[in-house]
């Protein structure tokens, strides 16, 4: 007779669930630290509390906006923990505290549900593991991004009225300067330091010189290990030194992106705000010495201040490396002379081996590779002009029109789509998954039509380019020297390949190599 026994299963131990838990406050104020701390608390308890759990980490923000997911070092070492597998859960008290930011919210769930990471909102009661779309979501993530843009408004709307009357405090002292929390104090030390800096630029110093003095003398700087000539010319132009305050330097714009304030914004000037540390008729004479000084260099303020100042700065690449030639001053057998050397080979020599170029060899090359086009105009540009022309635009053209019929069907598509949702034929699950492809697909339509109309574009400036220098050769005569009109003209910049060999980009779109 057989005999059927039973075997009882091995009993498995459960594993754990790794939890983790997220928390944030605005700003550094009192109040909201206590409140962050007792969050941090909170989930302490809450997780350690549930036999199933683990607490893997509690993550954490102090004094950053929720706007910008790249500014919260905290949140970004919680998502690269989750890439890392060390995460299986996450507890956030609201959609807020992730992210105001409708894009960054979406874009930071889709990842973790991709790792398979639900996240759970205690304020919504919300969990992406049982969330059957996005709709919900994405809805709530814009009800946060919208209190967000209201209390930035609010907050921009108390600011500016304080910067009107005058009342509004200070956020951060300058170099010579401490905060009391209601003024700002003069800190004797470093006045003396500010005083000598404002003296001897009087005297004739330079910033860069300066700067290498007070690094030799062992003085520190306020934010860096060592002052530099940006940072000394920063304080020879900022007027908290005479004891004013100009307000409203920055901006915010809509984006939550700060700027400095060009003239975009209104800015408000308080007299009198503070104790100064230099005088009223130093500071006006400092500010003409550097006019001054600007002027005798070609220097102008603005992004671009530098270009100006010699016929080929900011327009000289190393072929090597990418980096920027600079002008210096060399000497040789024959006395001093000027050259071009790559950047990144002054910073260092192991990271970029091309070396200086003399400045005339740069300028004879050029007038050598203009005599050439000179002289063989017909069998150079010519061609080269003919060749633009007869490019085909139709094909983009008929291309082009024929992705915009796309984009029309799939737009008629999402439609479809969307009253089909409406009378219930198809589920909230399915119209997100159809929806979120086809805006993908009309994505991928507009993305192809803006690269073949800035292709036809850039055909079109090319052409122009090209007939202008053609002209100009046509009517020119052999250059016997150096001629710096049409190297503006014709010239877009300059690539170095090595000490012997450099190009010339042109306008047109040809690159010209010459010997040097």
């Amino acid at each position: 007779m057989k005999t059927v026994s039973r075997i009882d299963p091995i009993p498995r131990k459960q594993k754990k669930l790794r939890v983790a838990a997220y928390c944030r406050v605005s700003t550094d104020m009192d109040a909201q630290l206590e409140s962050l701390e007792a969050q941090k608390s909170y989930y302490e308890n809450y997780i350690g509390s549930r036999a199933d759990w683990v607490l893997v980490g509690i993550y954490y923000d102090e004094g950053i906006t929720g706007t910008k997911k790249d500014k919260r070092p905290d949140l970004l070492r919680m998502m690269e923990d989750c890439e890392a597998g060390k995460i299986n859960f996450i507890l956030t008290k609201s959609i807020s505290r992730l992210s105001r930011n409708t894009a960054d919210c979406l874009e930071l769930v889709r990842r973790l549900m991709e790792l398979h990471i639900p996240i759970y909102f205690e304020k919504e009661n919300l969990n992406t593991s049982e969330m059957e779309g996005e709709f919900l979501l994405s809805t709530l993530s814009s009800l946060a991004e919208s209190e967000s843009v209201s209390i930035s408004e609010n907050s921009k709307w108390s600011i500016q009225n304080r910067f009107q009357d005058g009342t509004y405090k200070l956020c951060s002292a300058p170099y010579g300067y401490r905060w009391d929390g209601k003024t700002l104090v003069v800190d004797p030390a470093q006045a003396k330091v500010v005083k000598r800096i404002f003296t001897e630029v009087l005297a004739g110093k330079g910033a860069g010189t300066i700067a290498a003095d007070l690094n030799d003398d062992g003085i520190p700087a306020q934010r860096c290990d060592h002052w530099t000539s940006t940072s000394i010319l920063g304080m020879l132009t900022n007027e908290r030194y005479v004891g004013d305050a100009l307000l409203q330097k920055t901006f915010t714009d809509e984006q939550f992106n700060r700027h400095r304030n060009t003239g975009e914004m209104d800015m408000y000037c308080v007299q009198e705000h503070h104790e100064a540390i230099i005088s009223r008729e130093d500071f006006d004479a400092v500010a003409v010495l550097l006019e001054q000084r600007a002027a005798e260099k070609n220097i102008q303020k603005g992004v671009n201040k530098y270009q100006n100042r010699y016929t080929f700065s900011g327009l000289i690449r190393c072929a090597e490396c990418g980096g920027t030639f600079k002008r210096r001053v060399n000497s040789g057998k024959c006395g001093k002379y000027a050259a071009w050397c790559c950047g990144t080979h002054i910073a260092d020599k192991t990271k970029c081996s091309i070396q200086s170029v003399r400045d005339e060899d740069i300028k004879l090359a050029f007038t050598t590779m203009l005599n050439k086009l000179i002289y063989g105009s017909r069998l150079v540009l010519k061609p080269y002009l003919k060749a633009l022309k007869s490019t085909s635009r139709d094909d983009s053209q008929l291309r082009i029109q024929y992705l915009q019929g796309l984009i029309a069907q799939n737009t008629e598509q999402r439609e479809t789509l969307t009253r089909l949702m409406a009378q219930g034929y198809i589920d909230q699950v399915l119209y997100s998954r159809e929806n979120n492809g086809l805006l993908a697909q009309c994505e991928e339509f507009r993305s192809e039509i803006e690269t073949l109309k800035k292709s036809r574009t850039i055909d079109a400036v090319q052409t122009v380019e090209t007939e202008k220098l053609l002209k100009f050769v046509e009517k020119a005569e052999m250059q016997e020297e150096w001629n710096s009109e049409p190297f503006r003209q014709f010239v877009d910049c300059i690539t170095v390949y090595s000490r012997n060999e450099i190009g010339f980009v042109l306008k047109c779109g040809l690159t010209l190599r010459e010997r040097i």
